[in-house]
Parts: C-alpha cells; structure tokens; sequence
C-alpha cells in the first residue's frame, strides 16, 4: 500500500507527541522522529486555524536547510476552539479544571493543521471538528483529572479516555483529528504525493 509508494522518501515525524506517532504506526507508515524545542508563540490576531497553520509552519521552519532532497517532513499542531479563544494545554490541575468546566454543556471545535515540508515546498492541511459535551459535575472533571492527568492535552481532555466516553454526547468530523491528527487527510496528501 502506501508504505511502498513511499520507498523513494524518507517520512520525518517531529513530534513528541504519543498519540501522533501511533497514528503513523497505524498508517503503516516507516517514518523517524526528529524533535526540537519550539517556541509555540504566534501573533494575537490570529484567530482559530489561522493558529494553527502558522504554528506547524512554523515548527517545519525549525527545520530550514537540515532536509535532504527525499525527505518529508510532517509538523503538527492542535488547538481546542471554543468562545472566540484558543485553548491549548492547561498550565496545571486548577487551569485543566477551569478549562473543562468552560467545555460542560457546550460545543467546541478541535482544530489540527499538519505541515508537509521537503527541500522545495511547504504545503499545510487543516481540518476542523466540533465535540459537544454533556454537562460535565466538579465530581467528574476531579476524577477525571486526578486519574488521567490529561496536562499534555489540548483542552484538557483526550476523548480517547474517560471523560470522552461519559462525557461527549455528539461529534461532528474527523475523530482521529480530536485525538491530534486527520488521519483520512494526512493518508490522502501521501498518497497523491506518491
């Protein structure tokens, strides 16, 4: 399958991420991690996607000049939208409460940008889903966050866990795109690519 349209390149993952770097073991994918230390800062006037595009353009930037002709670099980020405000990871248990108390009995957007960079362009896909929550008790967002410690999340929450299961009651898109990736789309622009 796509693993072998794609023996000509060389697939760099940067990312720290868990989540993202299962996501390419379950495309199939041969790929190596290559990590560095980014200052995740963009312009306050940016709004929603326009986030996160710049942000995983701007970790492939990090990247300017190291690529070799047959490599792929693939940068990701991933914010949760809600209230006209990008949430990101929570500074600590008190922030994560906060955060997902905010989410309780509304609808929010999971938006992902992923960024392609080779020697010769740079290219970036978005995609955007939106997760509604039942309203969730202080009971619940406490034992969520005591058992799970979802602080590396975006929105404090990963609705592979828990409170995904007694707490979404609705889901509209790409749910591999909540957990931190489009799979659907990233599998698609490799596969045109190859």
């Amino acid at each position: 399958m796509l693993k072998n349209k794609l023996k000509k390149y060389s697939l760099i993952l940067a990312s720290g991420s868990p989540r993202r770097q299962q996501f390419f073991k379950y495309l199939d994918l041969d790929f190596e991690i290559r990590l560095k230390e980014i200052e995740e800062i963009y312009p306050p006037e940016l709004q929603a996607q326009e986030i996160t595009n710049y942000l995983a353009v701007l970790k492939a930037s990090a990247y300017e000049g190291e690529l070799k002709p047959n490599e792929i670099l693939v940068t990701s980020d991933t914010i949760v939208w809600h209230n006209n405000k990008a949430l990101g990871k929570p500074k600590d248990e008190q922030d994560a409460f906060r955060i997902l108390k905010s989410l309780s009995n509304a609808t929010h957007e999971v938006i992902t940008s992923v960024c392609f960079k080779t020697t010769e362009k740079v290219e970036v896909l978005d995609e955007i889903t939106k997760v509604t929550f039942n309203e969730l008790s202080d009971h619940s967002i406490r034992y969520y966050l005591e058992n799970y410690k979802p602080y590396d999340k975006a929105g404090s929450y990963g609705i592979q866990e828990w409170i995904g299961f007694i707490g979404v009651s609705k889901i509209e898109g790409s749910y591999a795109n909540v957990m931190g990736m489009p799979t659907d789309k990233v599998y698609e622009y490799l596969n045109n690519l190859a």
